[in-house]
């Protein structure tokens, strides 16, 4: 306590510890070079001159430092003393911002020491030998890197209607940071987290805070040293609250993806224009850095199934909400319609099987009877015992009206028509003779749909959709509703597992649901080979789970392929690591290399931008359930049909190791 010396030296040996870490920026807490809680010793010209004396000691050991530091001090500048954030990179005082709002209430009386810094602007401070910038008017900029834009406010400012860091972040500052001193008292831990979580989800940024901790005085209060890094809302990193040693937490910040988000969201930029432009008002003060690029790895976990809840508070909350999405979008269209049926083609696969019980629900919330939908089996030239069995299971166990039609003869009778060489007999499993077989299916479902007055409940997802592997038209691509359009695979075996987990479905319904998530995904249009294998989807255009990553980072930020390569590569490379959904399998625990994600990726690239969009854009209606994105033309995902996946290709290939 009042030792801005000894202070000061205890923020260098952190700062080389950040250095070693590979940091780029360091936030320190409020005051930590003159102590927060030292009350009228703030007012003190030993205490001042010590902090400046602390100050210049930072600055030259700086100069052999990575990071940028933003200190706490308390500085004189014409005759008022100032509570600051001091941003040093490299041996030079990039600029000093004095803290907008003080609060003097309650236990705090900071305007019996200090001067208000709100409306400050274009002004100077001298201090450790250098005249630099003094103001709320800054944000810094490294040259070199582009994204790498911050701002600083302290404490008080991000409890304020309108903290600084909104109009920081509206002038382009893509980090916000806050030294903060904060007491600790019981529930404000939360309140902090609320609060920055809130402001990085509404200004678009980062946000980090880092909080005073045991060093400071006890007389009336305590600290508990909570330190907190947000990127768009999400925690992606935090100290142990209350810990003796000083603590330095890092994380990784995709600045890329902040920036491309703020370029999706018009009403970010229409908001700045409202507000005069602040990026006019702010001084930019840039700087030059040379990031770490030792290979250290990253430090945040990555989702490997960015579509699926992970959060156990949570858990409950979001697949309720997934699963009721999809149950009151189909609930309301029955209404709308006045059908008296729901038809569903149902083949014993995972897509049939969840709109199956999502149509159960349906019913049950609008008090009609489950015999009101009307589920058909058609075993064609490949269907397995198994599925087929499944299907009678589940349709048995649910209680709707089910039926089989054996569709192998009309698809004969259409083959024989168009002179195919099956229909002579020769082996000849191409596109043709598979998309016989699943356009005859949905043409016997519309006309099943006319005949009882019903209509056709779509089984496709949104994976197949991205990837376009469904049948265009007169396929499994077209419905009068597509409840799983917005729904990707790895989210449906999911919440096909928690409907389980949750009491969802029970008995035999229960059972039959657990089979289905144990059968191999296939179309089951080829006859199995030689060896009794069946045809898979998966060998053919790769892991869903891949594809689902690839998905979401693709459609959700826009991020270049090399980049998902990259996140991809760091997310699936162990498969030992942690972030598996809750439940999930240990022996479906996949990993894969760099160059297995290239190859589907590739593939992925190819399929999404070059050969599906047309599928995609003559979609029916379905709700959208992630925010990780939908592919309805009439929502989020708008493309030409002709476009070409050339560019994103070459950058992948251009970019990898």
């Amino acid at each position: 306590m009042a030792a801005p010396v000894a202070n000061a030296e205890a923020a260098i040996a952190l700062a080389r510890q950040g250095d070693e870490m590979g940091a780029d920026l360091l936030v320190f807490p409020e005051l930590n070079i003159t102590s927060y809680a030292i009350d009228d010793l703030h007012l003190q010209d030993v205490i001042c001159d010590a902090t400046e004396a602390g100050i210049a000691a930072i600055v030259t050991a700086s100069t052999e430092l990575k990071p940028v530091l933003l200190v706490g001090a308390a500085l004189r500048r014409s005759g008022r003393l100032y509570n600051c954030a001091v941003v040093i990179a490299r041996g030079r005082i990039l600029g000093v911002v004095p803290k907008s709002y003080l609060p003097n209430y309650r236990e705090y009386y900071e305007k019996r020491w200090f001067a208000l810094g709100a409306g400050l602007a274009g002004l100077e401070i001298d201090v450790a030998g250098q005249t630099v910038p003094f103001g709320t008017d800054l944000i810094f900029a490294a040259e070199e890197l582009p994204d790498f834009v911050f701002h600083a406010e302290i404490c008080e400012d991000y409890w304020a209607p309108l903290p600084p860091s909104t109009k920081g972040a509206l002038a382009g500052a893509l980090v916000l940071c806050n030294l903060s001193a904060s007491n600790i008292t019981v529930g404000k831990a939360r309140e902090r987290a609320l609060l920055c979580a809130a402001q990085s989800a509404r200004a678009v940024a980062a946000y980090v805070y880092s909080a005073s901790g045991p060093g400071e005085s006890t007389t009336d209060l305590a600290w508990d040293g909570q330190g907190m890094i947000h990127e768009l809302g999400e925690q992606i990193a935090s100290t142990e609250r209350f810990e003796l040693t000083t603590e330095v937490v890092c994380a990784d910040i995709d600045l890329e993806r902040i920036r491309l988000e703020r370029m999706r969201m018009g009403t970010f930029n229409d908001c700045a224009a409202a507000n005069g432009d602040p990026e006019t008002r702010f001084r930019r003060i840039g700087f030059q850095h040379r990031p770490d690029y030792a290979d250290k790895g990253l430090l945040r976990k990555l989702r490997r199934f960015p579509f699926v809840p992970n959060t156990p508070s949570k858990l409950e909350e979001d697949c309720y909400e997934a699963f009721n999405i999809q149950v009151e979008g189909l609930r309301k269209r029955l209404e709308s319609t006045g059908a008296k049926h729901i038809v569903i083609g149902v083949s014993g696969g995972l897509d049939s099987t969840h709109a199956l019980i999502v149509a159960a629900k349906a019913m049950d919330r609008l008090g009609r009877p489950r015999t009101d939908i009307l589920g058909f089996t058609m075993p064609g030239f490949a269907t397995s015992e198994g599925t087929k069995s499944n299907a009678w299971a589940l349709m048995n166990a649910l209680g709707v009206t089910g039926a089989e039609i054996d569709i192998r003869p009309a698809a004969k009778t259409m083959l024989e028509g168009i002179g195919h060489p099956y229909a002579k007999g020769e082996p000849v499993y191409d596109v043709t003779f598979e998309n016989v077989q699943a356009g005859l299916r949905t043409d016997y479902l519309f006309r099943l749909a006319n005949q009882r007055q019903g209509f056709v409940l779509g089984t496709g997802d949104l994976s197949e959709l991205a990837l376009g592997w469904c049948t265009y038209g007169v396929g499994d691509q077209m419905s009068h509703y597509g409840v799983n359009a917005g729904v990707p695979k790895t989210l449906i075996q999911y919440l096909i597992r928690w409907t389980v987990q949750t009491g969802q479905f029970t008995g035999e319904a229960a059972d039959v649901l657990t089979a289905i998530l144990d059968t191999e995904i296939s179309p089951e249009l080829v006859p199995a080979d030689a060896d009794g294998r069946m045809q898979s989807t998966q060998d053919r255009i790769g892991p869903y789970e891949l594809h689902d990553f690839f998905l979401h980072y693709t459609i959700r930020f826009g991020l270049k392929p090399s980049k998902i390569a990259f996140l991809a590569w760091h997310a699936w490379q162990d498969a030992s690591a942690g972030q598996w959904p809750i439940g999930f399998p240990e022996d479906a625990r996949n990993r894969y290399d760099l160059e297995t994600i290239a190859k589907w990726l590739r593939e992925f690239l190819f399929r999404f931008f070059q050969t599906s969009q047309f599928k995609r854009s003559a979609l029916p209606n379905g709700p959208k359930v992630s925010a990780g994105g939908a592919l309805s033309p009439r929502g989020d995902w708008r493309a030409p049909s002709d476009s070409v996946a050339r560019a994103w290709i070459e950058e992948l290939k251009a970019n990898l190791p």
